[in-house]
């Protein structure tokens, strides 16, 4: 049999084999395009299945609401406690000082083991131990169960403290685990298990350092919830949806927050059982929900794994009723362009890398400022002297239209001019607010005045959006390889913001005008830096930072050369 392999003649003489000459016709009649491109032209920016991906993302964002802010009914103070008497009578005693008896009994037995001082200002702090109780019960609260309270009542404040602290460290695991080694889907199976895992312990813990502890763990567990879901949610659509899918993790989250006292109420006499009840939906979610959501695409083509990104773009593509060419095949710029391998793209330092450290700087400076002021304008509604809970329920319902703001302006205004914007609005209304700080007229029922309470809840809405912003902003900014860790960074500058306010919330009741001030010159002080920031509405997401690093270099050349084009044209028209 002859192995006599055909030969085709080329005009110069030269000769290729035919196989050669087929597998040469294969490689042109590939269709080599970047996940955007195929994302933009063959999927669609947001179809059906990105919609289906992006609400299961985004669910995860109630888990790291709920406990993030269940520790304001699990640490709450008692509202009133009762002396202990031989009769069936007690004698309840509100913490504000006023008492309330259901018979004519007199409270002279705490007063006979309180020395004869008769804590006429209802405090318990010198009463001996069991002639009173707390009225709601011993396990309403960590406070009640444990007696934080008279030498102790700093006490509470640690666990919060640690969490915030957790929730810092852990913003840098998570961001580097899932840009690193686990990917986005698998850091947020990770982060609900062990926040799951954490709280339900938390439900276990038998005194206050224990508590204190195991709150610190949950919010390192808890952190990694965030940062991955916007960066999963955000790489799977195209460009002109970025902004308003990132919004929508924050619509979720306010959900948890509305739906954490549904939860609290049914369990307000044990705080162990909120928390019992608080470990079962992350749980659920990772193992019934969380399967059924796709990796990141463009994660895994940075990792080499180009094929599997390929198959995760196939299902997006089938479930939107499309589909991929056969001869696709995924550029990877950073191996096309630039010769890097793929084991480069993971050892990539955002430190390392000029444009991206100056660039990250200027994120977490501005971050720290917006983190200040977010936090901060909440906790200093005490310092309104209004109602306290009508102040707080006008700070929560004024997140809705933050986040719907939010949304709408993103899909047509540049993140900057938002960014800056709402960072001035904020800054405005807190100085503002310093001109009712001891203005005596139009007071409001609780005794403050309701024109600073209306401004007050403006600059709250502002300071939300540009909270919301910027995280849509800073997953812009970076490339792939590196995103989930410049969020983590943005998320470590925002909870340093919000552990540093308390303090200033301290001096504002001292000097409520001075509080203001502050947080009114910080918030303007972080938008003018994000004007140093570059625009990236419409912009593409890269993949890995010498990438962007030179794309961007090359528009910098283009935009430079055009502006010389026209002043060159104006020269001559003259």
């Amino acid at each position: 049999m002859e192995e006599e392999q055909e030969l085709i003649s080329l005009q110069d003489g030269n000769t290729v084999s035919a196989a050669e000459k087929g597998g040469a016709e294969v490689a042109a009649s590939k269709l080599e395009l970047t996940v955007d491109e195929v994302v933009e032209d063959y999927i669609g920016s947001f179809g059906f299945s990105q919609l289906l991906h992006v609400l299961l993302v985004s669910l995860a964002w109630i888990f790291d609401s709920q406990n993030t802010l269940a520790t304001i009914f699990s640490d709450a103070q008692p509202s009133a406690w009762r002396c202990k008497t031989s009769s069936s009578s007690n004698v309840n005693i509100i913490l504000n000082g006023s008492s309330s008896s259901s018979s004519s009994f007199s409270s002279s037995f705490c007063l006979e083991n309180n020395g004869g001082k008769g804590n006429v200002d209802g405090s318990v702090c010198g009463l001996a131990a069991g002639t009173w109780e707390w009225v709601g019960g011993n396990t309403s609260s960590t406070i009640a169960e444990w007696n934080l309270i008279c030498d102790r009542k700093f006490f509470p404040a640690i666990p919060a403290s640690l969490f915030f602290l957790g929730s810092l460290l852990g913003s840098a695991f998570f961001g580097r685990v899932a840009d690193k080694w686990l990917g986005r889907k698998k850091a947020v199976m990770l982060s609900c298990i062990l926040t799951s895992a954490t709280s339900f312990l938390t439900s276990l813990s038998p005194n206050i350092w224990i508590y204190a502890l195991l709150r610190f763990a949950n919010g390192f567990a808890r952190s990694g919830i965030g940062i991955c879901c916007l960066v999963l949610a955000t790489e799977a659509v195209g460009r002109k949806w970025r902004g308003q899918v990132g919004q929508y993790g924050f619509f979720f989250f306010s959900a948890g927050f509305l739906s954490l006292p549904l939860i609290a109420y049914p369990t307000r006499t044990s705080w162990r059982t909120l928390y019992k009840i608080l470990s079962l939906f992350p749980f659920c979610y990772a193992t019934l929900l969380l399967p059924f959501v796709s990796e990141s695409p463009r994660w895994l083509l940075v990792m080499g794994r180009s094929g599997e990104a390929l198959d995760e773009l196939k299902k997006f593509a089938r479930l939107n009723g499309k589909k991929l060419p056969t001869n696709l095949t995924l550029a990877n710029p950073s191996a096309a362009k630039t010769g890097s391998n793929n084991s480069d793209n993971k050892n990539e330092s955002l430190w390392g890398t000029k444009w991206a450290a100056k660039r990250l700087i200027m994120v977490m400076t501005a971050g720290f400022g917006v983190g200040f002021v977010y936090y901060g304008i909440q906790l200093n509604v005490g310092n309104l002297n209004f109602n306290l809970y009508f102040s707080v329920a006008l700070n929560a319902l004024m997140e809705i239209p933050a986040v719907v703001i939010g949304t709408v302006f993103l899909s047509f205004t540049n993140r900057r001019l938002l960014l800056s914007r709402s960072a001035y609005v904020a800054g405005s209304a807190s100085i503002l607010c310093t001109l009712f700080s001891n203005n005596n007229n139009n007071k409001g029922k609780g005794g403050g005045s309701w024109p600073q309470l209306i401004i007050e809840g403006v600059g709250f809405m502002a300071a939300s959006t540009a909270f919301d912003v910027m995280y849509i902003y800073c997953v812009e900014l970076f490339p792939t390889n590196v995103r989930n860790i410049a969020v983590s960074f943005l998320r470590q500058a925002l909870m340093l913001g919000a552990s540093v306010s308390p303090l200033l919330v301290v001096v504002g009741r001292m000097s409520p005008s001075l509080s203001f001030l502050v947080f009114g010159a910080l918030s303007i002080f972080s938008g003018v830096l994000s004007l140093w920031l570059p625009e990236t509405k419409n912009a593409p997401l890269y993949e890995t930072l010498k990438q962007q690093g030179e794309e961007e270099e090359k528009q910098k050349c283009f935009e430079a050369a055009a502006s010389d084009s026209v002043f060159e044209l104006g020269m001559e028209t003259n």
